[in-house]
């Protein structure tokens, strides 16, 4: 029973990546696993002796998908490349909002975290500031955007959120991928507590702690700089307090305007979490139908 039950979750693990058109490692099955917990050569054994080839899974080279879409491969191979262009820009702009006053930490997230990219794709990040700050902040970050734009790089800091509230009110399995494939490139400190914050990513995705493994990770950055430190102060004036609010309430009352419907989205005084096209749901959806086509059908 308990080979069977694996043996279903590694297919729902692929099914997963399949959304992404993601070919899946031994590894990386093993890592995002979904709701099992096991060893690596416990996955390893039951891939290879209770999945029938061609039917179940297919195997080229080091890379598993499900069947008919061994295609995919050399999509993946193409991708990295293509990420492997990007990833340069994806630090170097990074560690520049890193250095910003405020900001506590920079994580890449999404397709680039996966270097599962197409050309001119957008650099995803996720960004923690200090609790009081954060729309000034965000205005900070803002300028390095349209600097990036200058220089052909679009970068999409579209989560923000304030060191006070790390937590993610709404767990499932979506965000739980996307905690677990983020890549920080500062503020490690920072990212072990986020990760402890939100432990309920095990339930989802119970082999996938710490930090995954990545060519693309920077050397450890230092806290802060001394000029950020010095930024930092500055900001600290109690005038700026009126200033962040008037920010706030401006941009929120913008965003609300812009797209008055879309649930996946959310601001607050520690938030700004501007994910407006729906992506996650649309996930979802299409795990939900690639588990009705293989008999896999489960609660979300």
């Amino acid at each position: 029973m308990e080979i069977e039950l694996l043996r279903k979750a590694i297919l729902r693990t692929l099914a997963y990546a399949d959304v992404f058109d993601y070919p899946l490692t031994l590894a990386e099955i093993h890592r995002y696993l979904i709701e099992r917990d096991a060893t690596f050569q416990v996955v390893s054994w039951v891939v290879q002796e209770f999945l029938e080839p061609g039917e179940d899974v297919c195997r080229s080279g080091d890379f598993y998908t499900l069947p008919g879409r061994e295609s995919l491969v050399s999509h993946r191979e193409q991708r990295l490349e293509i990420a492997r262009q990007l990833w340069p820009y994806a630090i170097r702009f990074g560690l520049l909002i890193a250095r910003l006053p405020s900001v506590r930490m920079v994580a890449v997230t999404g397709a680039l975290a996966m270097n599962n990219v197409e050309s001119y794709a957008d650099i995803d990040y996720l960004v923690v500031t200090r609790p009081g700050r954060l729309w000034l902040a965000r205005a900070l970050i803002i300028a390095v955007v349209r600097a990036a734009a200058q220089s052909g790089v679009t970068l999409c800091p579209n989560y923000i959120l304030a060191e006070n509230s790390l937590a993610y009110p709404a767990p499932s399995l979506y965000p739980a991928h996307e905690l677990a494939q983020m890549i920080p490139l500062s503020g490690g400190r920072i990212y072990l507590q986020m990760r402890a914050a939100n432990q309920w990513t095990e339930c989802f995705l119970p082999n996938a702690a710490g930090m995954p493994s990545s060519e693309f990770i920077p050397a450890a950055q230092p806290d802060r700089t001394r000029w950020q430190a010095l930024g930092e102060r500055l900001m600290q004036v109690p005038a700026l307090e009126k200033v962040e609010l008037w920010e706030m309430k401006r941009k929120i009352h913008k965003f609300q305007r812009q797209y008055p419907y879309h649930a996946e989205s959310a601001f607050t005084r520690d938030w700004c979490k501007g994910h407006f096209d729906g992506h996650g749901q649309r996930t979802i959806q299409s795990y939900q139908q690639r588990l009705k086509s293989l008999n896999l059908i489960t609660e979300i």
